[in-house]
């Protein structure tokens, strides 16, 4: 990791020498709650820079990796670094369908949920593994006609893509080969790397569905986006702290960093 320069950003290095930042990228842990819109803002106000965007999109109630890149010789390069393999850590609450699929939406299905073996989730697990066609969610940042399409699933009018192709590598649970007993707040705990694309939200929906009680995404977490993972992330939790701009730059990547990672 080296040093970034800029040419309107002073800092101060620990010998007193004031270095200067133009562009690079730096690797997020965001925590539930805020928009990735958010992070992005902290990252603008912490360095003075306007030029600032992110690599994916994050759910509000989700958590983890978020790149985000400053400068522009940096934001040239967001296609790049989205590109990579996504994995993520994934809870589903069992029994309730949401019209978002997620924890956010309102609830439009409850089920009973019966005893679920082992053999029963694997054999559920091992139907969405490898090449597939997703149909986008409802509730997406998926442009139609230059608006995404939450604006018009808001307003009650349906927009239904077409199924698109993602590549789902590995879908595991991280809850152990044990039986599910059932019954409400059974929940299903996953690992899942993927291709770029790939809506855990709707996959949630779908396992759900298939497993015959319906499901809902209660929690996520992106731990890996390519080549970046959490290691060394800088907490999105500091973004807005008085003395953020010092140790934000420390933990940043350069400009060559990324042309050496990609």
């Amino acid at each position: 990791m080296t040093l970034m320069t800029l040419c309107n950003l002073g800092v101060q290095d620990p010998g007193g020498v004031e270095e200067f930042f133009e562009a690079g990228a730096f690797v997020i842990d965001k925590p539930a709650g805020p928009t990735s819109f958010r992070m992005v803002s902290g990252v603008r106000r912490a360095l003075g820079i306007k030029k600032v965007g992110h690599a994916g999109t994050l759910d509000p109630f989700a958590t983890g990796l978020l790149v985000i890149c400053v400068g522009r010789p940096a934001t040239r390069m967001i296609s790049m670094m989205m590109d990579g393999q996504k994995e993520y850590l994934a809870t589903l609450c069992l029994g309730v369908e949401t019209d978002t699929f997620d924890l956010e939406g309102a609830v439009v299905a409850r089920h009973p949920v019966g005893p679920l073996s082992a053999e029963q989730i694997e054999e559920c697990l091992g139907l969405f593994r490898g090449a597939q066609n997703q149909v986008p969610p409802i509730y997406s940042a998926l442009k139609h006609q230059g608006k995404p399409l939450y604006h018009y699933a808001r307003q009650g009018i349906t927009i239904v893509k077409d199924p698109r192709p993602v590549f789902i590598e590995t879908l595991e649970r991280t809850d152990g080969p044990f039986d599910l007993a059932g019954g409400e707040g059974s929940q299903l705990s996953l690992r899942v790397v993927c291709s770029k694309g790939t809506y855990i939200r709707s996959l949630a929906a779908d396992i759900g569905r298939i497993l015959g009680c319906g499901a809902h995404l209660i929690q996520l977490r992106r731990i890996r986006s390519g080549c970046f993972t959490l290691e060394n992330s800088f907490p999105g939790t500091d973004l807005f702290l008085p003395d953020a701009r010092n140790h934000l730059l420390a933990k940043g990547l350069s400009v060559d960093d990324l042309t050496n990672l990609l």
